[in-house]
C-alpha cells in the first residue's frame, strides 16, 4: 500500500469535486451558433443596404449554412443533454436572467427565419437543382410562398439584424454566467465570442465568393474583426492577471499550462496572426492565397471554443 501525506485540503486529485461535463458538442454548437449567427447578420445588413447584387455570396450563396449550421448545431446541445426528452421544458418559460433560457428562445427565432431566407434564394442561387428536382411544379403552393417570403425580405432582415446581434454575443455570455469559474467568469466573454463567430463569417463568405471585389472587401472587414478579437483577447489575459490568484491561474492553463499550444500557436498564431498578414497583403495588391487565411480563421474560432470550453471546466475556487 502506498501512503500519502496530505497537507492541505485544496486541489487533491480524485478527491476534490471537479466538474467535467461539457464536451466537444457544446464546443462545436458554440462554433456553430456564431457562424451562422455572423452569416446572418451579412447577409441581413448587405441586403437594407441593397448591395444584394453586389455581393452575392454574403446575401445569397451563404445563406445555405445558417440553417444548416444551427440545425447539426440544435443537434449537438440535444446530444449532449443527460434528459434529452425533456428539451421542450424550456419553452415553457421565459426567465430573463437566464442565458440558457435566452438562447432556447432566440435559436427557436432564428432557426425558422434562417430557413425562410435560404428558401427566398433557392430558384435563384440553385437554377439547376431546380430544373432537376422540380420541387416548385411538384409543389405548387411553394409558388406562393416564395412570393410572399420575397415581398416580405426586408421584414426578415430588419428581425434577424437585433436576434444574430443576441445569438452572437449569448455564445459567450453562456460561458461568464457561471461565476463558479473563473476562466469564464469574465464580462469581454459576450463581446469576443460575437467578434469571432463575426469574423468566422467573413472568412466562409471570402471563400464561397467569386467575385475578386467581395473577397477584397470581406478581406478588410475580416481583417478589421482579427483586430478587434486580439484586442479583446489582449484585454482579457490583462484582466485576468490584474484579478485575484484563481483568475491568475486560471490564466496560467492557456500561459504555460496544458493548453499553451491549443491557444497561442492555432489561435493566436494561426487562427489570427497569419491570416491578418495574409489579409493585409492582399489589401495592398500582392497577391495571397486568402482561401488559406479564411479557412485558417475558421479553424481558430473551432480551437478557441474548444480551449475555453474545455480548460474553463478545470478552473475553480478554491479559496
Amino acid at each position: 500500500m502506498e501512503e500519502e501525506l496530505f497537507i492541505s485540503g485544496r486541489n487533491i486529485p480524485n478527491i476534490d469535486p471537479s466538474l467535467e461535463v461539457w464536451h466537444w458538442p457544446i464546443s462545436l454548437y458554440l462554433f456553430l451558433g456564431g457562424l451562422a449567427a455572423g452569416l446572418l447578420f451579412f447577409a441581413a445588413v448587405f441586403y437594407l443596404l441593397g448591395k444584394d447584387k453586389k455581393y452575392p455570396a454574403a446575401v445569397k450563396v451563404s445563406s445555405v449554412i445558417p440553417p444548416i449550421a444551427l440545425s447539426i448545431g440544435l443537434l449537438a446541445l440535444v446530444y449532449d443533454l443527460t434528459h434529452k426528452l425533456y428539451t421542450w421544458q424550456l419553452y415553457t418559460t421565459i426567465r430573463i436572467e437566464s442565458p440558457m433560457s435566452w438562447g432556447a428562445w432566440v435559436l427557436l427565432i432564428v432557426t425558422p427565419i434562417s430557413f425562410l431566407w435560404t428558401f427566398s434564394y433557392y430558384r435563384e442561387v440553385y437554377p439547376k437543382l431546380e430544373n432537376k428536382l422540380q420541387v416548385f411544379k411538384r409543389l405548387k403552393f411553394l409558388n406562393g410562398l416564395e412570393k410572399y417570403i420575397i415581398k416580405n425580405r426586408k421584414y426578415l432582415a430588419y428581425a434577424l439584424i437585433p436576434l444574430t446581434l443576441i445569438l452572437g454575443i449569448y455564445t459567450g455570455i453562456l460561458l461568464s454566467a457561471f461565476n463558479a469559474r473563473p476562466l469564464w467568469n469574465n464580462a469581454i466573454l459576450g463581446p469576443l465570442f460575437l467578434t469571432s463567430g463575426l469574423s468566422t463569417a467573413a472568412a466562409t463568405i471570402i471563400l464561397l465568393s467569386k467575385k475578386k471585389k467581395e473577397k477584397h472587401f470581406f478581406g478588410k472587414i475580416d481583417l478589421a474583426l482579427i483586430i478587434i478579437e486580439l484586442a479583446l483577447i489582449s484585454h482579457m489575459i490583462m484582466g485576468y492577471f490584474a484579478g485575484p490568484e484563481v483568475q491568475v491561474e486560471a490564466m496560467q492553463l492557456l500561459i504555460g499550462g496544458e493548453f499553451t499550444v491549443m491557444f497561442f500557436v492555432f489561435v493566436i498564431i494561426l487562427g489570427l496572426i497569419i491570416p491578418a498578414i495574409l489579409e493585409l497583403i492582399e489589401i495592398y495588391g500582392y497577391k495571397t492565397p486568402v482561401a488559406i487565411a479564411a479557412l485558417l480563421v475558421l479553424l481558430g474560432g473551432l480551437v478557441f471554443r474548444f480551449v475555453m470550453v474545455e480548460a474553463g471546466q478545470i478552473t475553480r475556487y478554491l479559496y
